[in-house]
């Protein structure tokens, strides 16, 4: 597994500047094209476009290996397991988590799963004593996942998330394929979204169908899955995502909510 830091040595910015660093999606000529003549697909259909049409040989999945991440993953694997797997290691994940990668890297055969990791510099600046998530839940996301994926995508033009639009408010209008802005505003790079149009019953019948292993957590109560200060167990008839950043203004890390400061990660 490949181990990547993540980016130069620069201050947490303010959740103004926070704000205004975060990508907005936007129209281009392409995207009206990819919509036109994919936009129609979604889960493995859509995932085989995107990688042999598309953007062969520039597009990577970011993946958490969260409480469905198998499903994504799994599709992967069978269209083409060689697809780079960027892997969010913010140094704050459960060890079940860490453990649930390395299984599903082994029995799905993935060859390019890449660990991003929130730089050391940044750490000793901003969050010296670990605990910056207690005190400052947006800047712990930015440091630990906002800036290592950053980096990780530099060098590639789309990317997988596996957002569904029952998650949270702000992913219920989104589209299976959709571009950001780049920091000049000009047209950047695109996000597919192939499962956004499933729910919680599909997952769990995609899941049964192919005898795929559940992250060790869920049957504890965990129904969404992120790093362990800020994740807990749902309690009887809670929210899905009720059990991440509980007690906070928040359900969003910042790395896939256009204009927003917060965000859930993946």
């Amino acid at each position: 597994m490949t181990a990547i830091q993540a980016m130069p040595l620069e201050a947490t910015p303010t959740p103004v500047q926070r704000q205004a660093m975060d990508s907005e999606t936007v129209r281009s000529e392409r995207l009206e094209k990819l919509q036109a003549e994919f936009g129609h697909l979604d889960g493995k259909d859509l995932m085989d476009a995107m990688i042999h049409k598309a953007f062969p040989g520039k597009i990577a999945m970011v993946s958490s290996f969260g409480s469905e991440a198998v499903v994504l993953l799994h599709m992967l694997s069978e269209v083409n397991p060689t697809v780079p797997v960027l892997f969010l290691n913010t140094g704050k994940l459960f060890g079940e988590t860490l453990r649930y990668r390395d299984r599903l890297q082994d029995k799905l055969g993935l060859t390019d799963i890449r660990s991003l990791g929130p730089d050391p510099r940044v750490l000793d600046v901003q969050d010296p004593k670990g605990d910056l998530w207690a005190r400052d839940a947006d800047g712990c996301c930015h440091v630990r996942k906002v800036l290592p994926l950053a980096h990780g995508l530099e060098h590639f033009e789309a990317s997988f998330t596996g957002r569904k639009k029952f998650q949270t408010g702000a992913r219920s209008q989104m589209a299976t394929i959709e571009q950001e802005a780049a920091a000049d505003g000009t047209p950047g790079r695109f996000k597919i979204n192939p499962l956004a149009n499933w729910d919680l019953d599909d997952l769990k019948t995609y899941i049964e169908d192919h005898k795929l292993p559940r992250h060790p957590l869920v049957k504890d109560g965990y129904l969404s899955i992120g790093c362990m200060p800020c994740t807990d167990r749902v309690k009887e008839g809670g929210d899905y995502r009720s059990g991440r950043w509980a007690g906070l203004d928040k359900d969003e890390c910042g790395i896939h909510v256009p204009g927003l400061v917060d965000g859930d990660g993946i």
